[in-house]
């Protein structure tokens, strides 16, 4: 009984731990974001709500939480109001399965630094990802507008699309791994990280990242100039916050799965291994950023033409030669 009482404290521990991270990390990304826009478009960004900008997170929070909460005539409630949680939640259950670091001895046991070390643990992640889509397509369909269903229908379309390019790109590094953990994965990197063996792989699943998280150039689902905010036109308050808060938390994971996968995870010396996960999830998140502050959206032929016809064939050629080194 203390032992099962002593775990579930453990668990518990872990759970807010983790979503203290994501959530701050989020609010404080978006503050990132905005300062080094700013200075790429040479202007100041937030500097007014604390020294250099630093609380505007929270008088954004504070602003999400009392503006007022809108459901359109016409649009289905329910679904309307589930639309935003699935894409925020499905963002953090898939930081269940990311290892933050070596196992710990708490309560005279050894905990792993991991929510989750499920043997499918990557299988997880797509799931996850792929749930993240009826999120999309629900506030789009449900909000009962044609700006909102086109941009329903596009997330669907780009997200189902470069999901497989997604999956394609991380076959390579289970065959170097053997296994779907990520413990493991982390683990199979003990001499060196994968992206010294497979430059190609992070550069598809980078860029199939990036489409599946619906940043710039690959926002088609939302196109201001075209849609006005797509599939979330119709939402205000927090709502909108949650959108926001799962665009945020997806960048972050997406990040953090790119350090296990293809950096080492939280491996490094000197440093705490919490510590390098971080430094490693930092660099991919202010790349996305600085894409976005650089390109043009592409239009939605170029979109797909980029998906079908260049990811996915790279993707299945560096698999058939992954195996042939394998082999030889």
């Amino acid at each position: 009984m203390l032992m099962w009482l002593a775990g579930f404290v453990i668990l518990v521990i872990k759970l807010v731990a983790v979503l203290l991270f994501l959530v701050l990390g989020a609010a404080y990304l978006v503050w990132l974001e905005r300062k080094f826009l700013a200075r790429l478009q040479i202007r100041y960004g937030p500097n007014r709500a604390g020294k250099y900008g630093l609380l505007q997170p929270l008088v954004d929070v504070v602003k999400m939480l009392t503006k007022e909460d809108t459901i359109p005539d016409g649009a289905d409630g329910i679904f309307f109001k589930l639309a935003p949680a699935v894409v925020a939640g499905t963002a953090f259950m898939m930081f269940a399965v990311v290892p933050m670091g070596r196992d710990l001895t708490l309560f005279g046991r050894s905990v792993p630094l991991v929510i989750a070390d499920l043997n499918i643990g990557l299988l997880f992640v797509f799931a996850m990802s792929s749930l993240g889509v009826y999120g999309v397509a629900l506030g789009g369909w449900a909000s009962n507008s044609k700006y909102s269903l086109l941009g329903g229908i596009r997330g669907a379309a780009q997200m189902i699309s470069y999901e497989l390019a997604l999956g394609l790109s991380l076959v390579p590094v289970v065959m170097l791994a053997e296994s779907f953990s990520l413990v493991d994965i982390v683990d199979a990197q003990a001499s060196y990280p994968f992206i010294l063996v497979q430059p190609l792989a992070f550069v598809i699943f980078l860029l199939s990242a990036m489409a599946e998280s619906k940043r710039i150039p690959f926002d088609l689902p939302e196109a201001e100039n075209e849609l006005n905010a797509g599939f979330h036109t119709e939402y205000s308050g927090m709502r909108f916050g949650l959108f926001f808060l799962g665009e945020y938390v997806n960048m972050i994971v997406l990040g953090g799965i790119v350090a296990v996968l293809f950096l080492g995870g939280w491996r490094g010396p000197i440093l705490p291994p919490v510590a390098w996960l971080v430094l490693k999830i930092v660099p991919v998140a202010l790349f996305m950023i600085w894409v976005r502050g650089t390109l043009p959206r592409l239009r939605y032929d170029q979109l797909m033409t980029l998906g079908w016809k260049v990811l996915i064939p790279a993707a299945l050629v560096n698999i058939v030669l992954t195996a042939a080194v394998g082999l030889m």
